[in-house]
């Protein structure tokens, strides 16, 4: 039963004490005429009142539909519609909506209710998935009773080899509680088969990719920034290359969520770094058509392809975020999408001045993708704590290190043009007699750099890029939604 006839509707439980006390005055406003409804949550045994009977909400129904938060809670509809309302007992406004004098004396005035079954932490997704209405654009599949459901997944080509999370109604509910925007809201079209991708579509691959419900500003956001011409997801995914989407959070967001910025940044141990990424090659991978083997032609691949996402130590840093980089003001919450390789170790644990410490990053930087090669792929340093410190104690800016940085990473033409050595790879022979850089810092990419990584440990990392600019993959910040945190 989902109707309520006209007249006043008392909602209430046995588990409650403030219900138990006010029986009395039920019986009273059922002798006077005025009750016409009760609804027990709980024992179908209580009130135990007469010349009215009692409703048993079982499943908790009609507590949901009445959108009742406490008990007991008097309602009162004419035509219809609710028309007023009290939760708890107080004596002089159950009296003035029932229009019935001298209500419950001998009880106290006014005593507090409890908190209705129906809003319940434990049973709330479940009530709006029974009573809420269908999903607006996904499609139900069930499983048949004898299935395992998380056999059944894998079975149905859903996963990335790791287990899902059963991506239930419920579960999908919840996670779009982490969102103020619309289920039905087309995010972006999503590669390769350029499909419309719903806030919906992306809540139900995290939720199989294990997110939170806070976590999905930030799986929108990223998926909004691959799903761009510059990014070019459809290329990445084609390329023989391994690279995949590697994502960069900045701003509040970060701690809000209790992402990783500390030891084990690049690694495992933290739900959200290890989620967020995953959830957009979920979504990539069973909305986008976006398979292994069929679309993804990748010769090895890497980490990357399951999920790469960390955030950045602004808080250890000596400079300015990434995103601050990217045009954004401090503050400002984005995630920033690159497609990366796996990251590889910068080993100096004796460098102590800047500028040597510079010249050693630049040796190994020289060798993203190829020593041989210069300004088709770009790169993040992943500058550790201890490494940042060199340049923080000798008062290094940014725009200072970068400075040092570039000019450490300029490379003679002639030693790494094609044949050069008797190598065939290498530069084209037109760039033999010049010096040239290893990143093109004009363009929207180039070298990024980034603080992140545990106090102690004098190791930095390197992301190598996929081919740059218009012929690969153009880094892409967005800012995450305000009002989504």
């Amino acid at each position: 039963m989902t109707e309520f006839s006209d007249g006043l509707i008392a909602f209430v439980k046995r588990d409650c004490a403030t219900c138990v006390t006010v029986v009395p005055v039920l019986q009273q406003l059922i002798d006077a005429g005025a009750l016409t409804q009760v609804v027990v949550q709980d024992d179908p045994a209580f009130p135990s009142v007469s010349g009215l009977e009692v409703d048993h909400d079982a499943d908790l129904g009609l507590s949901w539909h009445a959108d009742v938060e406490t008990v007991p809670t008097l309602i009162k509809k004419a035509n219809g519609t609710e028309t007023d309302r009290t939760v708890g007992w107080d004596r002089e406004q159950w009296e003035a909506l029932t229009g019935v004098p001298e209500l419950g004396p001998g009880l106290a005035n006014q005593r507090p209710g409890c908190g209705s079954m129906s809003v319940d932490p434990d049973r709330v997704d479940a009530l709006a998935a029974a009573f809420g209405g269908g999903l607006t654009t996904s499609r139900t599949v069930e499983f048949a009773e004898l299935e395992d459901e998380f056999e059944a997944m894998v079975d149905r080509g859903w996963s990335d080899g790791l287990p899902l999370v059963p991506p239930t109604e419920a579960r999908v509910r919840k996670m779009l509680a982490g969102t103020s925007r619309a289920p039905s809201e087309v995010v972006c079209t999503v590669p390769p088969t350029l499909v419309d991708l719903t806030v919906e579509k992306i809540a139900i691959n995290a939720v199989m990719a294990g997110c939170l419900p806070e976590y999905l500003p930030v799986v929108i956001a990223a998926l909004e920034a691959v799903c761009t011409d510059e990014f070019n997801m459809h290329g990445l995914l084609c390329t023989t290359m391994p690279n995949g989407p590697v994502f960069v959070v900045n701003g509040p967001i970060r701690n809000a969520i209790g992402m990783n910025a500390k030891g084990n940044v690049l690694g495992q141990g933290n739900r959200a770094n290890s989620t967020i990424g995953r959830a957009v090659q979920l979504t990539i991978r069973n909305v986008g058509g976006g398979l292994p083997g069929e679309i993804d032609r990748a010769t090895h691949g890497s980490p990357a392809k399951v999920g790469f996402c960390f955030a950045e130590d602004e808080e250890g840093s000596p400079w300015e975020p990434l995103s601050v980089d990217r045009g954004f003001d401090a503050g400002v919450s984005t995630v920033t999408a690159f497609a990366g390789e796996a990251p590889r170790v910068v080993f100096d644990q004796l460098t102590r001045e800047p500028e040597a410490l510079v010249l050693s990053l630049a040796e190994h930087l020289k060798t993203v993708v190829s020593p041989r090669l210069a300004m088709a792929f770009d790169a993040i340093l992943v500058l550790c704590p201890e490494h940042a410190n060199r340049f923080r104690d000798a008062g290094w800016s940014k725009a200072q290190f970068r400075e040092a940085l570039d000019k450490a990473l300029e490379m003679d033409g002639a030693s790494i043009i094609r044949g050069a050595g008797g190598i065939a790879e290498g530069i084209p022979e037109a760039f033999g007699e010049t010096t040239v850089p290893k990143f093109d810092n004009n363009g929207p990419g180039g070298l990024m750099i980034v603080h992140a990584g545990a106090d102690a440990g004098l190791f930095s990392s390197i992301i190598g890029g996929w081919v740059n600019n218009a012929m690969g993959s153009t880094p892409v910040t967005v800012e995450i939604q305000s009002g989504e945190i």
